[in-house]
């Protein structure tokens, strides 16, 4: 049976990030983003080793397990190049579109493509609409061939097979079918997309069809479910990107805290000034929130898909947004030596990791775009009060509890029920209250049950305003923050008999950090305000990274370090 690396087999596979020899290592990394290249030797050396197999169905040849098994596998090598995913991982569309209506021989014609290591490009968006997908002009005409251009094409470039959504009616959702054609195709063009700030060297493609004909076999599904599907198959994306964000993100913040440490400014290292400590305080809260709600959202696919049109856009948003705060924050304590290019062997990889986190963020929707998506259910959701199975959300969350199988055929467009995360949290806010030592952390759940029960008045206030047109939007962004603020308080209660983050079973303190930096984040508000809570979190990090460990709930041992570290941050 093929089977997928462990998080700890990849990290022994790829050795200390931090040896400048080492190809798979940080200094190489910069290496290719200076140059503009791709990761390919670090992507054969993964593929060799199973990596790729671990999105990929075992009826077709695959080795997925859980979401969350493979949120960390993912982290373990996209924290050293975050570009080792579109390398590796870009069919994952594709490839789930494929799963929701493709039929048996296009089936098994992208399981041999994909297991043996090649790729499916996905051709959705186009350059002068963007997000908009319904004013998409890519058109098949009635002689059946193709007109038009899509851009940002993953994999355009090099793909085996290229699965595309062309306008075959006029209007609507329904005016979309969904095609997998030979990128070899007479009247397909393929040229390189505009290139990107941030992960640079990536495949993508604009890809022009000049009267490309389409044979009939390669429909998939049924006339008019193209744009649906891809909506829906983009749902498990956006969790997968987040394993992007936190790679770059624990790099950062490791990265930092290694300088702080070793720094000393006025004959006091850096990590014990006030204001630095403040700053990576804050970096740290975000780390363990971002973590935190990630891997809720990746079991949360498992137990119950059918809330993932607004749990996975609120998740996604969360934790980008997240990052980005992180590594705003850690720029901020290094300084000058955030924008050095120069002048040490390992000079440049803060500035990969900012560029790389800013390209993730946009990867499969802009911000506005990912909360307009689920905005307009916003009202109808958090005015419902059904109570979820407590069963079912001790298995969502504990983490020592086993998961269903991943059914994509429960993914839905609109949630038909109440937000389980959200409705869920009355029941268990006052034995969490009760059972927390800390009366700081007991304080920040009564909180965050507070504004949860308020969320639908603010709700329905919101689309009573309908003048104004940011209203729903801002809904949506608080609910984003406060259903994190929620899923964290189920995690510690699933989990109090556990050492999560490698505290103490029961130990509050991160939880205390999240909910303070999540609350802010959810009133609009600077989360340093709230400096004197958000302090266990960097506690919590950097004995993670003294550990040499993987900051997340379960923490990973990463590779030995084999050599004199790698310093980014020394200076010539």
């Amino acid at each position: 049976m093929n089977r997928a690396p462990a998080p700890e087999e990849v990290e022994e596979l790829l050795g200390d990030p931090g040896d400048p020899g080492n190809p798979y290592g940080f200094a190489a990394a910069v290496a290719r983003d200076e140059a503009d290249a791709p990761p390919d030797e670090l992507c054969r050396t993964l593929v060799s080793a199973g990596f790729h197999l671990n999105y990929l169905p075992r009826e077709w040849g695959g080795a997925f397990d859980t979401f969350d098994r493979g949120l960390t596998l993912v982290r373990a090598a996209a924290r050293r190049d975050v570009n080792v995913m579109p390398g590796t991982m870009f069919s994952i569309i594709a490839a789930t579109c494929l799963q929701l209506h493709g039929s048996e021989r296009q089936r098994e014609r992208v399981a041999r493509i994909l297991t043996g290591g090649g790729s499916v490009g996905f051709a959705l968006t186009e350059a002068a609409h963007g997000s908009d997908l319904l004013a998409g002009e890519v058109r098949l005409d009635g002689d059946g061939r193709l007109h038009g251009e899509k851009w940002m094409v993953g994999n355009g470039l090099r793909c085996d097979a290229l699965y595309v959504v062309a306008r075959t009616g006029e209007r609507g959702p329904g005016a979309f079918s969904a095609y997998l054609l030979d990128p070899g195709a007479d009247g397909l063009v393929r040229e390189p997309a505009p290139r990107t700030g941030g992960m640079r060297g990536v495949d993508t493609a604009r890809v022009r069809f000049d009267g490309t004909p389409v044979p009939e076999d390669a429909l998939v599904g049924k006339a008019g479910e193209g744009l649906e599907v891809a909506v829906l198959a983009q749902q498990a994306v956006r969790l997968m990107s987040m394993a992007g964000s936190l790679g770059c993100a624990d790099t950062a913040l490791r990265l930092t805290l290694d300088f702080a440490a070793g720094r000393k400014v006025a004959g006091t290292p850096l990590v014990e000034a006030p204001h630095s400590r403040r700053e990576l305080a804050v970096a740290s809260a975000a780390l363990l929130a971002a973590d935190a709600v990630a891997l809720a959202a990746a079991r949360g696919v498992h137990v119950v898909p059918e809330a993932f049109s607004v749990w996975a856009p609120a998740a996604k948003h969360v934790v980008a947004e997240a990052c980005e705060e992180l590594v705003r924050r850690c720029a901020a304590v290094l300084a000058t030596r955030s924008v050095l290019r120069e002048g040490a062997p390992g000079a440049g990889l803060f500035q990969k990791l900012q560029r790389d986190t800013a390209v993730v963020r946009v990867i499969d929707a802009s911000p506005l775009a990912n909360l307009r998506s689920y905005a307009a259910q916003i009202p109808t959701l958090a005015g419902r009060q059904e109570q979820p199975d407590p069963n079912v959300l001790e298995r969502l969350f504990d983490l020592g509890a086993g998961l269903p199988p991943y059914e994509p055929t429960r993914l839905d467009l609109v949630v038909r029920g109440a937000d389980p995360v959200l409705t869920g949290l009355r029941a268990i806010a006052g034995p969490v209250r009760a059972q927390l030592a800390d009366p700081r952390a007991g304080a920040l759940v009564r909180r965050v049950s507070d504004a949860v029960a308020s969320l639908g008045a603010e709700a329905a206030s919101a689309r009573r305003r309908g003048a104004d047109p940011n209203a729903l939007a801002d809904v949506a962004e608080r609910y984003a923050w406060l259903h994190a603020a929620a899923a964290c308080v189920h995690l510690w209660w699933a989990n109090r008999h556990r050492p999560l983050y490698g505290g103490e079973p029961g130990d509050s303190g991160w939880l205390t950090a999240v909910l303070s930096f999540l609350l802010a984040r959810a009133a609009g508000t600077d989360p340093r305000r709230h400096g004197p809570d958000l302090l266990p979190a960097l506690d919590t990090t950097d004995a993670l990274r003294r550990g040499n460990r993987l900051m997340t709930a379960l923490p990973v041992p990463l590779a030995p370090v084999t050599s004199r570290p790698y310093d980014p941050m020394e200076t010539s």
